[in-house]
């Protein structure tokens, strides 16, 4: 095995609470209901298909993606369309969602349902970047990139190292873990499917060193795949993030403003490289994944496969809440967001549900800034969280634009180690936001 590796730049230790990476995953059935935004992605919402009265099966299309960074969306369901409308999603935001009265479970005849796995890749680079396309596949670890643009490779430019993210740092998530340990074989086809697409052979599968059941699952799978290694990476968080992960695993840097095409790199969460196996090679779309429910208020921490458009209220009574005052965070901790609307529903990028005691989420009093630079220690990109805060606070922007705050990667290290409890990552948020608003 080789040696254990990690970025060199700021980090944190937050503890882990992976309560639930011994459960297996477990189907969490199909709702009455569904409502599925038409944005489950970065960039502009697919162009609706359907209207009301409509019948759709599980796999039917049911918006086209408009223009090159979107996404096709398809039906998680079989079922009438009862009504296409904007609602809130949990963000808080109005997004366009078509809902679906559920009636059986008929699926489009295309997809192999069978369990039999399947090794050969016959499709050429060129069809499997249209299949992935048509499946609507986008970057299932939080960023929601339309998966097609990444798997091509932009005139002028190379690509010598694909890297599968298996880190899953954030506290309680253990989606991703529970996948690479049931499913490893398909993460590691999908891998070679990738690779087949971006004309290269070589692969790393990063997985954290707290993931040994994983680990030992996906090396033993490699054994038999040529071009794909397993590369264990120190639990160090935000160790899932893209440039700390190229960092640790290559040793490349990726500059300020730069993407890891630029230091020759491809980065695919692991459950991405699920999605595209079971799309080349069991023409599945996307309309499922696995999300994680735990918290210190759950009842049964577990792991779930679950539709697209199930509401969250579902999946957090399949869990259990143990009180009735809480707190509800969409995500990880770290980068999640709380709960406002808990029929919210899962999306593509849904990682998790997190169901908390009113006490976890107790917000101690801010105090003044003491000038102690753990904020500056601790963060990944060598930012200066406390002087953003500080010139935020006076609406200097434009001087926060030029002390790199938009290559802040919203970890949230600067916060969780305030002292001071200094909602610093609001502000560096803030600063973001302004500065593009403006731009």
């Amino acid at each position: 095995m080789s040696k254990i590796k990690t970025f060199t730049t700021g980090g944190i230790h937050p503890d882990k609470f992976k309560l639930s990476s011994d459960v297996a995953i477990e189907d969490a059935g199909i709702p009455e209901v569904v409502t599925i935004p038409v944005r489950q992605h970065i960039g502009a919402p697919a162009k609706i298909l359907v209207k009301k009265g409509d019948k759709v099966k599980v796999g039917t299309l049911i918006a086209d993606a408009d223009g090159i960074v979107s996404a096709d969306v398809h039906s998680s369901v079989s079922g009438e369309v009862i009504k296409v409308e904007e609602n809130e999603t949990g963000g808080g935001y109005l997004e366009k969602m078509i809902t679906i009265r559920v009636e059986g479970d008929e699926w489009e005849e295309s997809i192999d349902k069978t369990p039999d796995i399947v090794s050969e890749i016959t499709s050429s680079a060129e069809e499997i970047v249209q299949i992935i396309r048509g499946a609507g596949i986008v970057g299932m670890g939080g960023a929601g990139f339309p998966t097609p643009i990444k798997v091509t490779v932009p005139e002028g430019k190379k690509v010598d190292c694909l890297i599968l993210n298996g880190i899953e740092c954030e506290p309680y998530l253990t989606a991703d873990d529970r996948l690479m340990q049931e499913c490893a074989e398909q993460i590691v086809i999908g891998a070679k499917v990738i690779n087949k697409a971006l004309g290269i052979q070589n692969a790393i599968i990063a997985v954290d060193e707290n993931k040994p059941e994983a680990i030992k699952a996906l090396q033993q799978v490699t054994r038999r795949y040529v071009g794909v290694n397993v590369q264990v990476c120190a639990t160090k968080y935000p160790q899932g993030a893209e440039k700390q992960l190229i960092a640790a695993v290559t040793g490349r840097e990726v500059p300020p403003g730069c993407l890891p095409i630029d230091v020759h790199c491809v980065v695919q969460n692991v459950g991405t490289a699920f999605a595209i196996y079971e799309a080349v090679q069991k023409h599945k779309p996307l309309f499922e994944r696995i999300v994680t429910v735990s918290g210190d208020d759950v009842k049964k921490a577990g792991n779930f496969r679950v539709r697209i458009g199930t509401p969250s209220s579902y999946l957090i009574e399949k869990a259990g809440k143990k009180s009735e005052i809480g707190k509800i965070i969409f995500g990880g901790p770290m980068m999640g967001i709380a709960g406002v609307n808990l029929d919210a529903p899962i999306t593509k990028i849904s990682s998790g549900i997190l169901i908390l005691k009113d006490e976890s989420a107790y917000k101690p009093e801010v105090n003044p800034c003491i000038r102690c630079a753990t904020c500056v220690d601790v963060c990944p990109q060598g930012l200066e969280p406390y002087l953003i805060h500080s010139l935020i606070r006076n609406g200097e922007y434009q001087e926060a634009k030029k002390i790199h705050v938009l290559d802040c990667i919203e970890c949230g290290c600067c916060a969780y180690s305030c002292p001071a409890r200094i909602p610093l990552l609001d502000y560096c948020k803030l600063a973001k936001y302004e500065i593009r608003k403006n731009k």
